[in-house]
């Protein structure tokens, strides 16, 4: 088990030399900004970080400004009080550090948990985006028997203090980091799965993981998602074993206007798999919304 330094890891961290780091709403944030133009936000899903941006963010600066960061708790953001792990929780916060950078986002693209961040954040007039990409976002909560359990079987393994550091001398085997990969459906470089690895062994970043699955209450998203306001393009991968592309059609159902494009043979990590499919996806709600592309030379 490591933690995670930016004094000892940053140097190798994908994009480093775009990273900053920002204090608001009582956290220390790293972010990274590059690129010019309209400002694209990108938000990763639980237990990843910016480094899930790796090859898609500098793709996209080519015609956008572009801001990733580690979400609370995540990467080399540092950890809030665990009600602020919450999904309204997440939103604010996310409000507080885009207020700090005197930054408002043209386009929004959320990974799974984090698509449904940028949901709440919109519904709640917190971010006015233009449009919003879901990749393979997470909006729906768990049906069935395993709704009635994985809520509160989060709430009581986050409540184990040793659970993280478990997790993470677990984690320090590169064989269940593959694992745990795969059963996404996704199959991503070995750089990557190395990336993934130094941040689940880190127990601080568990923990924020699993006190983020435990504050996650998505039933008053899905009752407010018919009025999201940005056009809603979702994404689904076909091969997606942690949300079901049939979930993807769901919302679309669900939220008017909204539209709907697919990745075969891809998993929950499309966009790390396929960045240049994702980008060109991006690019193309970007336009239908009215955010126009530049080129960065």
């Amino acid at each position: 088990m490591t933690r995670l330094a930016w004094s000892r890891d940053g140097g190798q961290w994908p994009n480093h030399a775009f990273s900053r780091f920002v204090q608001a709403d009582g956290m220390t944030w790293h972010v990274q900004l590059m690129g010019q133009g309209n400002l694209v936000l990108l938000v990763h899903g639980t237990g990843s970080a910016t480094h899930s941006w790796r090859a898609l963010a500098p793709l996209l600066a080519q015609h956008f400004r572009v801001l990733a960061l580690d979400l609370p708790g995540h990467g080399f953001t540092t950890s809030p009080p665990s009600h602020k792990l919450s999904l309204p929780g997440m939103a604010h916060s996310l409000q507080s550090l885009l207020a700090a950078l005197q930054l408002s986002p043209d386009l929004a693209v959320g990974h799974s948990a984090g698509a449904a961040v940028l949901a709440r954040m919109s519904l709640d007039g917190l971010i006015a985006a233009r449009g919003l990409v879901s990749l393979n976002g997470a909006f729906l909560p768990p049906e069935g028997l395993a709704g009635q359990v994985f809520s509160p079987l989060a709430k009581l393994l986050a409540g184990v203090p040793f659970l993280p550091d478990l997790f993470a001398w677990r984690a320090s085997d590169r064989a269940v980091v593959e694992r745990l990969i795969r059963d996404t459906g996704s199959s991503i470089e070995p750089a990557g799965v190395t990336l993934y690895g130094r941040l689940v062994a880190d127990p601080r970043h568990a923990a924020a993981a699993l006190a983020m699955m435990a504050n996650w209450d998505l039933e008053p998203l899905l009752r407010d998602l018919p009025r999201l306001g940005p056009k809603l393009m979702l994404v689904a991968a076909g091969n997606d074993r942690a949300v079901p592309p049939e979930a993807a059609l769901r919302v679309r159902r669900l939220v008017p206007g909204s539209i709907l494009a697919t990745l075969p043979g891809l998993g929950h990590l499309a966009h790390e798999e396929r960045p240049d499919l994702t980008a060109e996806l991006v690019l193309r709600h970007a336009a239908s919304v009215g955010v126009p592309a530049g080129f960065v030379s």
